[in-house]
């Protein structure tokens, strides 16, 4: 069952609603308790007055009201801390995620998720792939083309996403030149070893004199070139990693840059009229919307 997240994050929704369940499972246990309490301890008669009978049913309203009522109080706050653990990982990489509690509203949506936990749960359950597609798509309003500040506000956030592809082409230039630079260092030492080795070969042979003499020198030039490439090296490293740590932070710095301009953007375009027109006509239909399904409910009401 796939509920559009990968493997990991859907794994996470799986154990929350085995925490939620096992949270609503308690809570239905006190009020069953409440209702077992009721009679063993109040219906031992076989007439009672009708005051008797509305004290006993208002005594059990409290009991279930005050279960009901620390339930939903304890799920608010518990998703509160769910929300504040994926805020507080997204803040520490310089995001800011945004929550639709409209669809939190969605009816078809939630029978969906109840669909997912059912196969979640059941014992004999079979791993479907069928895609909650509605559950990673979102609809949007589109912005209107209009003159003054909007446009430059465009413009300006266009500009920041250019220069943020830029600096991420040379992040990956810089990267790749010292990934050359260790290269070039591992083959000198490779050639040093084999000179080495050559060197220990004719030793072994006893080939002396200018022979040994020759290879001493080419292997003391081989070792001053390998401590120079090293040398250079190591500044060449030292400088593509403070390149390499400058235009990390120029990314991010753009980032938050062109996420301020986005939010300028934003703010311009819910204050057009055409927006407060199309939110107004939104909120009209919406209420029209309510008002027929109350209408609907009263001559089909829900089973």
């Amino acid at each position: 069952m796939d509920i559009g997240l990968n493997e990991h994050h859907q794994q996470n929704v799986v154990n929350y609603l085995r925490f939620a369940k096992f949270n609503r499972g308690q809570r239905l246990r006190g009020i069953d308790a409440a209702f077992e309490d009721l009679k063993d301890s109040r219906l031992v008669e076989d007439t009672y007055t009708l005051d008797e009978i509305t004290e006993m049913l208002d005594g059990l309203c409290a009991v279930v009201r005050g279960e009901v009522e620390t339930e939903l109080i304890n799920t608010a706050h518990t998703n509160v801390l769910l929300l504040r653990q994926v805020f507080s990982q997204a803040e520490k990489w310089h995001l800011k995620l945004q929550a639709d509690i409209s669809e939190l509203e969605n009816r078809e949506l939630i029978e969906e998720i109840a669909k997912f936990e059912e196969r979640e749960f059941s014992a004999v359950s079979q791993k479907s792939q069928s895609k909650l597609s509605k559950l990673s798509q979102a609809s949007k309003l589109e912005p209107l083309n209009e003159g003054g500040a909007v446009p430059l506000l465009q413009m300006e956030i266009n500009r920041l996403n250019e220069d943020n592809a830029k600096l991420k082409n040379r992040l990956k230039d810089l990267e790749s030149k010292a990934t050359g630079a260790f290269d070039e260092q591992r083959k000198l030492k490779d050639s040093l070893e084999h000179t080495q080795a050559e060197l220990k070969a004719r030793s072994n042979a006893k080939k002396y004199g200018s022979d040994v003499s020759e290879l001493e020198d080419q292997m003391a030039k081989v070792k001053m070139d390998l401590k120079k490439s090293r040398d250079a090296g190591s500044n060449k490293v030292a400088s593509l990693e403070d390149d390499i740590t400058q235009a990390k932070h120029d990314i991010l710095r753009l980032q938050a840059e062109l996420e301020q301009a986005q939010q300028e953007l934003t703010k311009k375009f819910n204050e057009t009229s055409q927006y407060k027109n199309m939110k107004q006509m939104l909120t009209s239909k919406n209420d029209q919307i309510k008002e027929l399904r109350n209408r609907l409910r009263k001559y089909e009401p829900e089973a």
